[in-house]
């Protein structure tokens, strides 16, 4: 069943009215920036009985489109009226309405899988051209790494940098 989307002034007025907004990405971006009020539950917990007791649930993520992409789960959820807020927590931000952010917490985990990955695939390629052509081997590993992650779903990298000193911090809930 396709939500309907509500704009973030429908969505402010919707909440003002008893209606619950609901996050459904991972609680490390949750934890990094919210909107006071909203509940956290996560795509991969998402049950019927993980959602707040309400009889209007709006769904968001950061831009709009992991709610779009899974809608018909968000909707078997939620046995009541529900909406998706359009363009998400971006949208949400640029039409000026209350969000939190906590630059404390460390940076979602995907990013920083990001972030390691591009740095050490041109550390391979500038070693590979400066020192010794041996170092592309790094590039390849790393890139026969994120295939092998994008093909199976798992990421030896994010397991690593998940067990980091700085990604074991307690993370905030809203």
């Amino acid at each position: 069943m396709t939500l309907r989307t509500v704009n973030a002034v429908e969505a402010y007025s919707l909440m003002s009215r008893g209606a619950a907004l609901v996050d459904i990405r991972p609680a490390d971006e949750h934890a990094r920036v919210f909107i006071p009020g909203a509940v956290n539950v996560p795509l991969d917990r998402l049950t019927h009985a993980a959602l707040p007791d309400a009889s209007v649930v709006i769904f968001h993520c950061r831009s709009g489109n992991r709610t779009r992409a899974h809608q018909a789960a968000l909707s078997a959820a939620a046995i009541c009226e529900s909406y998706i807020l359009e363009g998400g927590l971006d949208h949400w931000r640029k039409a000026g309405y209350p969000f939190q952010e906590d630059r404390g917490q460390p940076l979602e985990l995907m990013r920083q899988v990001q972030m390691t990955a591009g740095a050490l695939i041109l550390l391979g390629i500038v070693l590979g051209f400066a020192v010794n052509t041996a170092f592309f081997g790094i590039s390849a590993f790393v890139g026969a790494g994120l295939v092998f992650a994008g093909a199976t779903g798992w990421c030896g990298m994010a397991r690593l940098l998940a067990a980091m000193p700085w990604n074991r911090r307690p993370v905030a809930t809203a």
